[in-house]
């Protein structure tokens, strides 16, 4: 519910008694539901079987699966920070389900969409999706056009590359690294999860919708289109005869890189490593021969963002 002694902005809005504005909203008695807010196509629901709902129902069932051949492939954003990340990325989103408490906290940010918000209690949401949510809103986009390697190549230094890595959280996981750590673009070679399942994008905080991604067609043949492209390619390895990742990426200060990762366990391919210039290793210590894909590759990502000018 929106606070108590709201006064009136400069604007048509309110402000609470320290001054901060509030969503403008329709008046309402005490105990009466948000139903309106200006500029935002808010449309109360309260019936948990409503098919303009179908976006949001049964989020865990297996058939839902965007990465699946029988998934509908819609894109899920969940929580605040990740439906704002949303509302900035490429992908439009056609609707949102959420509670009166996220609406007024993203009110400013929904006037930016035409899209409804589908205002409903946490017991409908938890009815509608299949568990109880406590991030309280959630946004569902279609797919846009995939990019393709010449796009996500154009203008970038820094790109990860993945090999294998097959879990959704894992991948969420690089992705929030990438973003973070200065990384222009993630390439896909064989065997990745898909970036835009639900788990993966919470995961990654939303920004997997926002560091361009492209998938590969022939692997790992393609790894020659970045060295034509001006990049070399860095192999992340066990292996203790490599030379170090922090005495090696200094070298490269100038040069264009591409990053390559692999799964956890099998790590890369060997036709993979055979097609990167560089092979590096991270010094283990204490019998331990590897750290988590998305732990390894942060560290990549640091050691190159601490040499950009």
């Amino acid at each position: 519910m929106v606070a108590a002694a709201l006064g009136p902005t400069s604007a048509g809005g309110t402000q609470d008694a320290a001054g901060r504005g509030r969503p403008d909203v329709r008046d309402r008695g005490r105990g009466q539901r948000l139903t309106e807010v200006t500029g935002v196509n808010v449309v109360p629901v309260d019936d948990p079987t409503d098919p303009r709902l179908d976006d949001f129902r049964d989020l865990n069932s297996i058939d839902r699966r965007p990465d699946l051949p029988s998934g509908k492939g819609l894109v899920i954003a969940e929580g605040v920070l990740v439906v704002q990340r949303m509302l900035a990325s490429r992908f439009v989103p056609r609707a949102f389900l959420g509670t009166e408490r996220r609406l007024t906290e993203l009110a400013d940010d929904l006037r930016t969409t035409d899209a409804p918000y589908y205002l409903a209690s946490a017991e409908v949401m938890a009815e509608v999706v299949g568990f109880h949510l406590n991030r309280g809103v959630l946004g569902a986009a279609p797919r846009p056009t995939e990019l393709s390697i010449p796009q996500v190549l154009d203008g970038a230094r820094t790109i990860a590359v993945l090999e294998g890595v097959n879990d959704h959280e894992n991948l969420g996981s690089v992705f929030r690294n990438a973003a973070g750590l200065g990384v222009d673009a993630v390439v896909f070679g064989l065997g990745c999860a898909d970036p835009l399942y639900r788990r993966a994008v919470r995961v990654s905080m939303g920004h997997a919708l926002l560091v361009p991604y492209a998938w590969t067609e022939e692997w790992p043949r393609e790894l020659e289109t970045l060295r034509d492209n001006g990049f070399r390619v860095l192999a992340m390895t066990p292996n203790p005869a490599a030379p170090t990742l922090a005495a090696t990426m200094p070298t490269l200060a100038e040069d264009k890189v591409a990053i390559l990762v692999g799964a956890e366990g099998p790590g890369l391919d060997e036709r993979t490593m055979r097609a990167s210039d560089v092979r590096v290793r991270i010094p283990m210590a204490r019998g331990t021969d590897s750290l988590n894909v998305a732990t390894a590759a942060a560290m990549a990502f640091y050691e190159r963002a601490r040499l950009a000018p």
